[in-house]
This record gives structure tokens, sequence and C-alpha cells, in this order.
């Protein structure tokens, strides 16, 4: 069974908007259908009874990747380590991606950071996928 890369990527974003355990989706090792679920309802179909069986992979969220904070700091570290200070200071508060993110527009930095993170994050879940013996394709 193999499944498409844009697929595991559409699950990742899912599970990965918001806080862990906000949003959950699970792959179907046998028949490679994904399961979605949501906290905040608006789940359009049931999980399988036996979601905790060996069959079903939980979709990974970013932070269980490091693709959180950490790889805002290996990008500030990379392109913009002078402000390495600043940007520590920023992820000392709630809101720290908006303002994260306007510093990075406020030195033409932006479209660079979001190339970075996809890249980034593309790597991560291929890594993931081949520790969990997912095939996937390629489009």
């Amino acid at each position: 069974m193999s499944i498409k890369f844009s697929d595991i990527m559409e699950a990742f974003d899912f599970v990965s908007f918001g806080q862990m355990s906000e949003h959950l989706a699970y792959l179907d090792t046998t028949t490679g259908k994904i399961y979605w679920h949501s906290e905040f309802g608006d789940n359009d179909e049931e999980l399988p009874d036996d979601i905790n069986d060996e069959q079903y992979i939980e979709i990974p969220h970013k932070n269980e990747l490091d693709l959180g904070k950490p790889l805002v700091f290996d990008f500030v570290a990379e392109h913009l380590s002078e402000k390495a200070d600043e940007v520590d200071n920023i992820f000392r508060r709630k809101g720290a991606y908006g303002r994260y993110k306007d510093l990075l527009e406020k030195n033409d930095l932006l479209d660079k950071w979001y190339e970075y993170e996809t890249k980034a994050q593309q790597k991560a879940l291929r890594e993931w996928c081949k520790l969990n013996q997912i095939q996937i394709q390629d489009e």
C-alpha cells in the first residue's frame, strides 16, 4: 500500500493547525484512508472503534517533529542572526508567531521563511514516513 505524499502533507497541516491534540488524523496502513478528528466538532465521520490498533498510525503534529520553535531559531541563526535576542524575546509571550512574521516581513524575509518552513516540513515528514514504513507516491 502506498499513499500520495500530498495526502500526508494535507493531514499534517490539519494536525499542526493549532495546539497538539486539537486536531488529529490517522492513517489506516491497510487501506491508505486517512481519518480526521477535531476537538472543535464538524467531524464528518466517526473514528473507527479500533483506531488504537496497530493498523492505524497517528499523523504527527509539527512540534513532534521539532518543526515549531526549533525551526524558527534555526532560520533566525541562518538568515537573521543579528535579531536572535529579539526573536527570543518574541517567543516568551503569547502571539509570538504573528510578531515573528511581522519581523520577517519588515526584513523582507517572510517568503524565504515560508519556503524554508515548507522544505523542512516535507523533509521531516518524508523521514517520518520512512521510519513508519509508509510508502509514499510523489505526484
